[in-house]
């Protein structure tokens, strides 16, 4: 074929010069994934990678050994955590794609087994009905503040976006991969078919190992709803190896009764055990190099060695079915692992909506799903990570089966429905004697924000305040009063504080003193963090200076591409008190919760009205989780020494400490109190306690 150049020379293609079309090779494209120059994105590693910013440490029975002095408890933990090794669990919350990149530090080919479970339905809205109180209420969390929808704003609702997303992370996933490790991605019918050569190009395509088909759903229809589709009931996961030498524990499934009822129909007199009656002929005979010898009156190739032959005799194990016939080998069906398993995994059921290990968590996955791939792609002590960790399952059962475990995730309910469920194991362990290990919670803190500032907002400070203030809905001052007034919004002077700052008592007062010199009568400071108590110091200015302050938390969706909606809501808040006893050696000192309002931060809108009174004159049904550190240390991450938390079976909670904790010595602590809402949003202050 020919075609006419722009100069008008004849160019001919052929065997000499082949089309450039011919010479393509096969390729999934996606928007994204080159450059306006045709250059393949690398995924940017140096500019992501940040240090992790440890929140939280807990090891509860150990916490509730010390505090009670509990030597005996305490000995014995240390001695277990000897043996476990000094790895400590991580959960962490945050953009996985920052998480991976930072982990690359300590982790890279160090990780052993990555399970993941992306959210896959991009056109789907996602809420949640959770309870609250007793339980006998519900209220629909906001889908804007799902780790799902999270996600599904980054990718921006379409599959391009998707594809990108999951390819820079899977990458990163792999440099994290020991050569010892395993991928196993978990995915829905709508999105796996284009996953498949994603995976091809960053693994290869000979580390493809199994595309899996688990049925997740019972049989069902849609056509009664209209839909022209046979009915959808299976989910895919793509099993990947980074090496030949990638670990692989055969799993097996129990033999089916028909099977055992012909196969193993023969009964032991003495035992009552099943057996089959096997050959011990040698297959191939001389040709296979299989012994030859005459043994009780049987003369022939054997399978197995003549002194092998007379151990199986004197155990027991050889049968004649007739006299002076050959002998068989007694094969036990309770020695026999079962049927190896297959790609096709029909035997694990979804969650019951009855489920005890049920947390209402809607994307959660069994347990029994989870143990079967941590045992089949990992050894005891390994490490397995879950950088979509949704409810926890993944870190719940490496921890029930010995495995070390880093888990992440986007979404705070996601955080704090893991923390609980992890807190509850480790209670469950310990009370049955068995090993644990301790994990810390981690996040990104400001410097997540300090990454979305240089690249988002090319570092410039007065960029950033200009976009809270877009989403606040608030006037920017082109002429302010004070440097310290930004904005403002309706009849309220709005102060917007620095990306890196936390929001102190001295800032409150200086921009208050402003707000008042400027002539304000009302004053909302926007800040991403605020200092503990700073509520309290608030109420007090406002009584000294007649001006109605309010603090509001600005939410890190703002960072999140495609953005164009969040909503603002104010700190919640929170009072509490030491209670001291006086016993037998001294005094203990418990805490005492006084009052609770919470921010209802992702309630939706038209949520609020009827929650208000609600929240007023019952602001402790809103508490799903509280803890204390007695000796909380400032710039220390938070000790879990206790902890009370609502489960789904029960939804009692106390408001007092039953911890009894006791001081070494007489002087001035401060404890620190954490309340994390139903909704997954946490508040601490701290209280002096003189002993």
């Amino acid at each position: 074929m020919a075609k006419d150049n722009p100069k008008g020379k004849e160019i001919r293609y052929g065997p000499q010069n082949p089309h450039p079309l011919s010479q393509l090779k096969t390729e999934l494209v996606w928007d994204g994934k080159y450059d306006e120059y045709g250059n393949r994105r690398e995924v940017d590693v140096a500019g992501c990678a940040m240090p992790l910013q440890k929140i939280e440490t807990i090891d509860e029975p150990r916490s509730r050994a010390e505090a009670n002095k509990d030597a005996a408890t305490l000995f014995e933990l240390h001695r277990q955590a000897e043996k476990l090794g000094d790895f400590r669990n991580m959960l962490i919350w945050g953009d996985n794609k920052l998480i991976t990149v930072s982990l690359l530090r300590d982790f890279k080919g160090r990780i052993d087994l990555i399970y993941i479970d992306p959210p896959f339905d991009v056109g789907t809205d996602f809420t949640m009905d959770i309870p609250f109180g007793d339980g006998s209420e519900t209220i629909e969390k906001d889908q804007s503040t799902l780790e799902l929808v999270a996600y599904r704003d980054t990718w921006g609702k379409g599959t391009d976006s998707y594809l990108h997303m999951l390819y820079e992370r899977l990458s990163l996933m792999r440099e994290l991969l020991s050569e010892k490790g395993n991928l196993l991605l978990h995915l829905g019918v709508n999105i796996s078919a284009y996953l498949r050569p994603v995976l091809d190009e960053i693994f290869g395509p000979d580390s493809y190992t199994n595309e899996i088909v688990w049925k997740r759903s019972a049989a069902h229809s849609d056509i009664g709803q209209g839909a022209e589709h046979l009915g959808r009931l299976h989910d895919t996961i793509f099993w990947y190896r980074k090496t030949p030498n990638s670990t692989v524990n055969m799993q097996y499934e129990p033999y089916s009764k028909a099977y055992t009822e012909s196969a193993y129909k023969h009964v032991d007199a003495a035992t009552g055990r099943q057996y089959r009656i096997d050959n011990t002929s040698g297959p191939g005979g001389a040709r296979k190099g299989n012994p030859y010898y005459e043994f009780r009156g049987v003369t022939k190739y054997w399978r197995y060695s003549q002194k092998t032959i007379e151990k199986l005799f004197a155990d027991g194990r050889l049968i004649q079915t007739r006299s002076g016939g050959d002998w068989g080998y007694k094969r036990y069906l309770d020695e026999m692992p079962g049927v190896p398993i297959q790609d096709l995994w029909l035997d694990i059921p979804p969650l019951q909506s009855q489920s005890e290990e049920r947390l209402g968590y809607d994307t959660q996955k069994p347990e029994l799903l989870l143990e079967r791939i941590v045992k089949l792609g990992s050894n005891q002590d390994d490490i397995v990570a879950d950088f979509f960790c949704g409810s926890g399952t993944t870190g719940a059962v490496a921890e029930r089966l010995g495995r070390r475990w880093i888990m992440s995730d986007l979404g705070r309910f996601a955080i704090h429905t893991s923390r609980k469920r992890l807190i509850e194991l480790q209670r469950r362990l310990h009370k049955e004697g068995k090993s644990y290990r301790a994990f810390d919670v981690y996040n990104l803190g400001r410097y997540e924000r300090q990454w979305w500032q240089k690249e988002q907002l090319k570092g410039a400070d007065e960029e950033h305040r200009k976009v809270v203030l877009g989403f606040y809905k608030a006037e920017i001052l082109k002429s302010s009063p004070s440097p310290l007034i930004h904005g403002r919004k309706g009849p309220a002077f709005v102060h917007v504080d620095s990306i890196d700052s936390i929001f102190s008592r001295a800032e409150l007062r200086e921009v208050a003193n402003a707000a008042k010199e400027a002539g304000a009568r009302q004053l909302n400071c926007l800040a991403w963090e605020f200092e503990m108590d700073l509520r309290l110091e608030a109420h007090s200015l406002q009584a000294d200076l007649e001006i109605e302050i309010r603090l509001l938390r600005i939410p890190r969706e703002i960072m999140e591409k495609n953005r164009t909606e969040v909503t603002f809501f104010e700190i919640a808040t929170l009072e509490a008190e030491p209670v001291r006893k006086t016993v037998k050696n001294g005094k203990t000192v418990n805490i005492k919760l006084k009052k609770f309002l919470p921010s209802l931060a992702e309630v939706p809108e038209k949520e609020l009205k009827a929650l208000e009174e609600r929240v007023i004159k019952h602001g402790f049904d809103f508490i799903d989780f509280w803890a204390v550190d007695f000796e909380y240390k400032d710039g220390q991450p938070f000790k879990h020494h206790w902890q009370a938390y609502r489960t789904r079976k029960d939804r009692t909670l106390p408001t007092v400490s039953d911890q009894d904790y006791v001081y070494e010595k007489p002087g001035k602590y401060t404890a620190c109190v954490k309340v994390v809402d139903t909704f997954g949003c946490d508040t601490s202050i701290t209280i002096p306690v003189e002993v």
